[in-house]
């Protein structure tokens, strides 16, 4: 893989600071620019961020006296200074897609943590170990925007990423039918931390916007298929789910229920998890983990606090499968969800688009 010039856009916030720090010490992308809101605009990194910081390290000293540009106004300029940029920006749905679209037409590639282009049908969702064959739909979208370079390709929301890895490569051999999911979501999903959420100590909110249809919807386009100019989402398997707001800093986690077509064993479920590799192993790609799904046999893990950072973050814990009396089996997985769910899952994501040709190095 060669060297590319990265930007990060909305780098003020929460995943914006995930994707500073995983990537201040990357070894083939090289942050060049940060890009905020007008009113960050003109300033150093650490007075732009000011105490906003979240993160458990300091800001990293590459980036701090960086002078932070403008996200909408300095498009133009951003795209000539970087070979791609993520984007994790806090604005309306619609400003968003209008924004990535002008990075896109720009000629600069659009990585995003973003959800407003999820559903456009030629921008490809994908999560590299289960999907990565879906950037073959980006010369048709970049014959729609009319670029040579440019195009959006996006990661798919937190939560999903905790439980669908698990389900996915059990479909091709027993077929995954229904599956009924309640997940347990972290405060960082939000943004907060608890400092700035105070109220979330010794708390629970059973709903969290938008989250349910996200998690029910999203999976039907990750198991999609490109049909001509367009992703067509799958019209199975089933999923009903229910989406928590729990007192924990980091970390999703997922009850699953599911129901096979064929219904293997237990023993038949646990090998292929534990044999599963999907493109990013296959590559050695940079931020990809050894082992991708991790069962436990032990009855009280996975736990939030224990095994959310396993392989820097990147890596599917699961336990508990168990026969249910009303589905096949149940079980509980977790992901670290501004890792592997957000900011990581983009880096990975831009790993394979670079490693697979999708993105050239201009510079």
């Amino acid at each position: 893989m060669k060297d590319y010039k990265v930007g990060v856009i909305g780098a003020t916030g929460m995943v914006g600071q995930r994707f500073i720090t995983l990537l201040a010490g990357h070894p083939k992308f090289h942050i060049e620019v940060l890009a905020a809101s007008p009113r960050s605009a003109g300033k150093k990194y650490s007075e732009a961020v000011g105490k906003k910081w979240a993160m458990s390290c300091d800001i990293p000293d590459s980036v701090k006296d960086m002078i932070v540009m403008s996200a909408s106004d300095d498009v133009e300029k951003i795209s000539t200074m970087v070979d791609f940029v993520f984007c994790a920006v806090d604005m309306k749905k619609d400003e968003i897609k209008a924004l990535e679209e002008r990075y896109a037409k720009a000629e600069c590639p659009v990585i995003s943590n973003n959800s407003a282009n999820r559903h456009t049908p030629d921008v490809p969702m994908i999560i590299p170990e289960l999907n990565y064959d879906h950037a073959k739909i980006i010369p048709a979208q970049r014959k729609r925007l009319g670029t040579e370079r440019g195009f959006i390709a996006v990661k798919s929301n937190c939560s999903l990423q905790s439980y669908v890895p698990a389900l996915y490569p059990l479909d091709k051999e027993f077929g995954v039918k229904d599956v009924l999911v309640c997940t347990y979501q972290a405060i960082s999903g939000a943004g907060k931390t608890f400092e700035t959420w105070p109220e979330m100590v010794d708390n629970v909110i059973p709903f969290i916007g938008g989250e349910e249809e996200k998690s029910e919807i999203e999976p039907l386009k990750i198991w999609g298929k490109i049909e001509g100019d367009v992703i067509v989402p799958s019209k199975r398997p089933n999923f009903t789910a229910q989406c928590l707001r729990v007192p924990a800093s980091d970390g999703h986690m997922a009850a699953v229920f599911v129901r096979f077509e064929k219904k293997p064993s237990i023993e038949q479920i646990k090998k292929i998890w534990a044999e599963f590799k999907g493109y990013p192993q296959e590559a050695g790609l940079p931020s990809a983990p050894k082992q991708f799904l991790n069962y436990f046999e032990e009855d009280n893990l996975p736990q939030t606090k224990l095994q959310r950072n396993l392989e820097n973050g990147m890596a599917i814990s699961i336990g508990r499968l168990r026969e249910d009396t009303q589905y096949d089996y149940k079980f509980v997985c977790l992901s670290h969800n501004t890792l592997r769910g957000a900011a990581g899952g983009g880096v990975l994501l831009a790993e394979q688009l670079c490693e697979q040709g999708y993105i050239d190095s201009k510079f």
